[in-house]
C-alpha cells in the first residue's frame, strides 16, 4: 500500500503534468486514430489523464481496505468507511502537495474523482466478498 501511495505522490510532481503527458499521449492517440480531429484528441487526452486519477485511487482503496481489515475475513462497513476516509484524506493531501509544484495546482474536482475511485473500490469489494461468501445454490451444486 505504501508503494502505491508513493507512486501516486511521485506522479503528482510537475514532471508528470498535462504538458508532459501530452507529449506522449497526443502523438500516440493521433497514431491510433489518424482521422480524428485535434479537439477530439485533446478530449481523449484529458479523459485518459482523469481515468488515471480514478484507477490510482481505486487500487489505493482496495489496498487500504485490505490493510484496515488486517487478518479478519469478510466485509465490514466500518472498514470500508475507514479505507474511504483514508483515501479521501490522501487525495486532499495530494492536491495540497500539487499546489507547491511548478506547473501544477490543486483541484477539488480531482480530489472528488480520486475519492470516487476509492468509493467504487469499496463497492466492488463488498460485491466480491458478498458473492464469494454466499452459499452455493442447489442448482449450481449439481453436475
Amino acid at each position: 500500500m505504501a508503494v502505491w501511495a508513493l507512486l501516486i505522490y511521485v506522479s503528482s510532481t510537475a514532471s508528470l503534468g498535462s504538458p508532459q503527458t501530452s507529449r506522449i499521449l497526443l502523438p500516440l492517440l493521433h497514431w491510433l486514430l489518424p482521422a480524428t480531429a485535434p479537439q477530439t484528441l485533446d478530449v481523449l487526452h484529458e479523459f485518459a489523464r482523469k481515468s488515471v486519477h480514478f484507477v490510482n485511487y481505486f487500487v489505493l482503496g482496495l489496498l487500504l481496505y485490505r490493510a484496515v481489515r488486517g487478518q479478519h475475513r469478510g466485509w465490514s462497513r466500518r472498514w470500508a468507511i475507514l479505507a474511504l476516509l483514508l483515501a479521501s484524506a490522501y487525495a486532499c493531501s495530494d492536491e495540497f502537495h500539487q499546489s507547491f509544484e511548478a506547473g501544477r495546482g490543486p483541484s477539488a474536482m480531482d480530489a472528488l474523482l480520486d475519492t470516487s475511485g476509492a468509493a467504487t473500490a469499496q463497492i466492488v469489494t463488498w460485491a466480491f466478498l458478498r458473492r464469494s461468501a454466499a452459499p452455493a445454490s442447489p442448482e449450481r451444486a449439481r453436475p
